[in-house]
């Protein structure tokens, strides 16, 4: 098929608006000090888009992300906030807003896990799970739906591990289910505001998160699940992110899109 020199450059010149539709917009990334939320706090900045990188403890990383973003011609700031006390969360977008007046994104990437036998899990373990990972990420999504402006986008973090069996993962892919869910239930109530609501669920990514505790022959065998044998890298999860962040995703809600390489 051929095409004209004007249909070429039609489709070039749709392509930069694409890659620059998030000019103008606010997001909060939350846990984006490092790994795949540092990744997706520099895609949202590298499309324009002015980032709040949200962190807990670790200051030096999250002013070390804001520096480079900065660098590289973006708009950042770091807010410390614990996503598993309301309080914090309330202040948060407090301070996002007398920042830089509204909120159009907000992806929930903080998470925690630690992975355990049923027969460890204490009381503790099972409570700090649900605190970070269902508590913090629905109360953000309250905030959003308070402080959002109309066609807004949340992204929630759920897991590929959701859907298989492995040991070890029982508290840690129940919060994540319950994620899935709130995500599907919240679709209408968000939807009266044109604010898209999803989820993704990466499959094994490269972070340091993942590879605490694993041999190389474990790496390698969990790798060997996708399609493509390798591990995911955290902008792969970002480029997803990006796009669902965007105008161009603004039919697709109440979603979870497993972002895994094909992992089985």
């Amino acid at each position: 098929m051929n095409y004209s020199i004007y249909q070429i450059s039609e489709r070039t010149e749709r392509g930069r608006k694409i890659m620059t539709n998030l000019q103008g917009k606010v997001a909060i990334v939350t846990g984006a000090s490092r790994g795949i939320g540092s990744s997706i706090a520099k895609q949202l900045a590298a499309l324009g888009a002015s980032v709040v990188v949200n962190y807990a403890r670790s200051t030096e990383e999250a002013d070390a992300l804001v520096e480079d973003i900065v660098g590289n011609g973006g708009s950042a700031a770091a807010i410390a906030a614990d996503i598993s006390k309301l309080d914090d969360i309330q202040a948060l977008f407090a301070q996002t807003i007398a920042a830089y007046g509204k909120v159009d994104i907000l992806v929930n990437n903080a998470g925690y896990m630690n992975n355990q036998m049923i027969e460890q899990v204490t009381e503790e373990e099972f409570d700090k799970h649900f605190a970070i990972n269902v508590k913090g990420t629905y109360f953000t999504c309250q905030q959003a739906m308070q402080h959002m402006e109309n066609n807004g986008r949340i992204i929630n973090i759920s897991t590929s591990v959701a859907g298989h069996m492995f040991p070890a993962y029982s508290v840690y892919a129940g919060t994540k289910g319950a994620v899935e869910q709130f995500t599907r239930q919240l679709a209408k109530e968000f939807g009266a505001k044109g604010i898209t609501i999803n989820a993704i669920a990466p499959g094994p990514v490269r972070t340091e998160l993942f590879l605490q505790g694993k041999s190389e022959q474990q790496v390698e065998a969990i790798s060997n699940m996708n399609a493509f044998k390798r591990l995911g890298e955290p902008q792969d999860i970002a480029g997803v992110i990006a796009f669902l962040a965007s105008e161009e995703a603004s039919w697709v809600t109440g979603q979870t899109l497993r972002v895994n390489g094909g992992f089985i």
